[in-house]
């Protein structure tokens, strides 16, 4: 019911805005009407009661100055003077009921009325005739006399008939007008709505920089202006990371395809040896796998930033999952003189084949970036609300302006130094996209004392 009734309402503001304008009209313009319609009808009723009341008073006047009910039978003109219309009745009856002087153009029977002291009010009916009375029951020369007067109640209902038609056609008149009005209104009033969103239409990706003026807009559309200028902040950094994003690709491609191409036509200008080319093989062979460990990096990149992408978190021993990596970085620590130090403790709930390589990334940066003969550190610290991992090496502070950039993907601060083992500047890109997967985030610390990266992953206490 709701689906089908959302359906129907209009799509267009402007129309919902004009429609829910003339529904609160018709709403109040409605109850104005009942009420002054009520207030009406209860005031006419209360003239025609107060008419009537004020007829049988004169009726017991009369009789009570005249001589006798035959006299004043022979002279009607006293009391037909008290009726207005042809909807007025009147009726003097005796002791047994039968109407001594009676005015009835509606030819209505005599009402049956119950006994009661004073002037009475009842409602009555007759040959379908809706009608109002009034009587009191007076003495005259001894014997029981019976006044009613009453009145037709066709006229007071033609009348509210005629009122309440009016009151229809203003209320379909006024809600129109409401209609009509509060669709003007509207059209007015979103004129700043259609300016923003043609402001925001001529932004495209050539001209990401341009911002909304949010000072000149009205201050309901400042929060949107807002919010729209930092989604195109959001966007021009985006698009900005994807173009440097290409460019460092390209350039990282390019230079194993270039010494693949250059070492193949070199070989191919004369006859080699066969340990020539065992040599062109081998060399051949390290770029491939460098080609291969770039594809495979963005890979993981690829499908680790997916909406749809599942972790399998499991129980974790920090200090025996970080002493399987220092077994593995055993030899390339030795080679350089550097000493692992393991003083990871307690559990972590993490996915342990993501949480090992973003260990192995840091791990591997610490031992390449690395003073020789110096520790590299792993240790664990539990806070409230988190587990922070860190992998602590001394050697060359990075600078400053590095820092902010050195998760990004392909970057490097000193391309020159790159080895033919690393990550093609994709290690700590995926070790940031790793935590981002953990709902955690990883920061580094650069000083002349070491560099320190952690990992910061949220636990429930």
């Amino acid at each position: 019911m709701k689906a089908r009734w959302r359906a129907l309402w209009p799509r267009a503001l402007s129309l919902r805005l004009a429609l829910m304008f003339a529904l609160a009209s018709v709403v109040l313009l409605g109850a104005l009407g009942l009420y002054l319609y009520q207030s009406l009808e209860r005031e006419i009723a209360w003239r025609d009661d107060a008419a009537l009341l004020g007829r049988v008073e004169r009726m017991r006047a009369l009789i009570g100055d005249g001589d006798s009910i035959e006299a004043l039978r022979r002279r009607p003109q006293l009391y037909a003077n008290m009726l207005g219309s042809q909807g007025d009745l009147l009726w003097v009856l005796d002791g047994a009921g039968r109407p001594l002087i009676e005015i009835n153009p509606a030819r209505l029977p005599v009402p049956a009325l119950p006994p009661g002291p004073g002037v009475q009010l009842q409602d009555g009916a007759g040959a379908g005739e809706p009608s109002r009375l009034a009587w009191l029951q007076v003495r005259q020369d001894g014997r029981a006399l019976t006044l009613i007067a009453g009145k037709l109640l066709a006229e007071r209902s033609q009348m509210l008939a005629a009122y309440r038609l009016k009151l229809w056609l203003a209320l379909g008149a006024g809600a129109l007008l409401a209609f009509l009005l509060g669709w003007a209104v509207s059209q007015r009033g979103l004129r700043p709505v259609r300016t923003l969103a043609a402001r925001a239409a001529a932004i495209d990706v050539q001209h990401l920089h341009l911002r909304l003026d949010a000072a000149q807009q009205v201050s309901e559309l400042r929060q949107l202006s807002g919010a729209l200028n930092q989604m195109l902040a959001r966007l021009e950094d985006g698009f900005g990371r994807l173009s440097r994003f290409s460019e460092d690709l390209a350039h990282e491609m390019r230079t194993p395809l270039n010494n693949l191409m250059g070492q193949t036509q070199l070989a191919l200008q004369k006859n080699r040896t066969a340990e020539d080319y065992q040599a062109l093989l081998a060399s051949s062979q390290e770029e491939y796998e460098r080609l291969a460990r770039m594809i495979d990096n963005m890979l993981f990149l690829a499908r680790a930033e997916r909406p749809d992408a599942v972790l399998h978190r499991e129980p974790i021993a920090l200090h025996e999952a970080v002493a399987q990596l220092c077994d593995y970085f055993e030899g390339m620590a030795e080679e350089r003189g550097i000493v692992l130090l393991n003083e990871a403790s307690g559990t972590l709930a993490a996915d342990p084949q993501l949480l090992r390589r973003a260990l192995a990334n840091l791990l591997a940066n610490a031992l390449r970036y690395g003073s020789a003969d110096s520790p590299v550190r792993i240790a664990s610290q539990r806070h409230s609300g988190r587990v922070d991992i860190s992998v602590t090496n001394q050697g060359e502070p990075i600078a400053s302006e590095h820092l902010p950039r050195l998760f990004d993907r392909f970057y490097r601060c000193d391309p020159s130094r790159a080895q033919p083992g690393d990550s093609g500047g994709l290690g700590l890109a995926i070790v940031r996209s790793i935590m981002q997967l953990h709902g955690g985030a990883v920061r580094v610390e650069s000083s002349a004392a070491g560099t320190c990266f952690t990992l910061s992953f949220p636990v429930s206490d």
